[in-house]
């Protein structure tokens, strides 16, 4: 489904019925990483999964993009779907996102999975790093994109055994426009520190890392956790940073516990 908002078509899935769980995805990927998170929830909540702009089936604009900008996306479409509140799931790109729709739209929060994300903002090194990648794009497109995340994404075993996801997040990553890929980039390297945020954080939230994540190291995730109060953390075994990929088991146990519970 597709619905106009703010100047651009975006495109989501809406499944299932009972409370509202919105899925936000990773950089740079699209809306059909939470696949099996739908399938396993939609019997028992409402599952709404977003390409945000500039990813899968959603306009790319050609223009600067902002975390915030998200953020207003997302509420313009749950408005549209006429959804008070949320509980909001988040991995990596995904979780920043989150941190600037709690820091603009609090009301419309009713819990947080924060998944394989961190609050800190870019170190220099981080922000040259978003600044070469960028590069990158423009010059030899969204394959020397996939070359270069898919490393990062999962982990050792994962990228030499599991051929089928390879392929997956490969199909995913060239998929996406350059536009929206150089987009990301920019929002994510101006983000702020969102530590002091995580501190006035009063929905219930559930903090998820792959045990072998490289971007979001497990023990700088945690330290994040212990920063929101009442956070509940988990570690996921044997996954890297798309933990929910790797293990969707443990992952999907892991939500639906707390979904139940929040």
């Amino acid at each position: 489904m597709k619905v106009h908002i703010n100047k651009i078509d975006l495109a989501y899935s809406d499944e299932g019925q009972g409370q509202p769980v919105v899925f936000l995805h990773a950089f740079p990927l699209n809306r059909t990483m939470w696949n099996l998170q739908a399938d396993a929830l939609k019997n028992q909540f409402r599952v709404i999964t977003v390409d945000l702009r500039g990813h899968g089936e959603s306009d790319a604009p050609m223009w600067r993009y902002t975390l915030e900008q998200f953020a207003d996306d997302i509420i313009s479409l749950l408005q549209h779907l006429q959804i008070p509140r949320a509980t909001f799931v988040g991995l990596s790109m995904g979780g920043y996102i989150l941190f600037a729709l709690y820091r603009k739209y609090p009301k419309f929060v009713r819990a947080l999975v924060l998944a394989d994300t961190r609050a800190q903002a870019d170190t220099p090194e981080g922000k040259a790093t978003r600044f070469s990648m960028a590069q990158v794009a423009y010059r030899r497109g969204s394959s020397a994109i996939a070359e270069l995340m898919l490393p990062k994404l999962l982990s050792p075993s994962g990228m030499e055994h599991n051929h089928e996801l390879v392929g997956q997040l490969k199909t995913m990553i060239v998929g996406n426009q350059i536009s929206g890929i150089v987009g990301d980039l920019m929002a994510m390297e101006e983000r702020p520190d969102a530590t002091p945020l995580a501190q006035t954080i009063e929905v219930p939230t559930l903090v998820i890392v792959g045990e072998q994540d490289i971007p979001s190291p497990p023990e700088e995730v945690e330290h994040m956790a212990n920063h929101i109060p009442g956070a509940t953390f988990i570690r996921i075994p044997k996954a890297g940073h798309l933990s929910n990929m790797e293990n969707p088991q443990a992952f999907n146990a892991a939500l639906q516990h707390f979904l139940e519970q929040s």
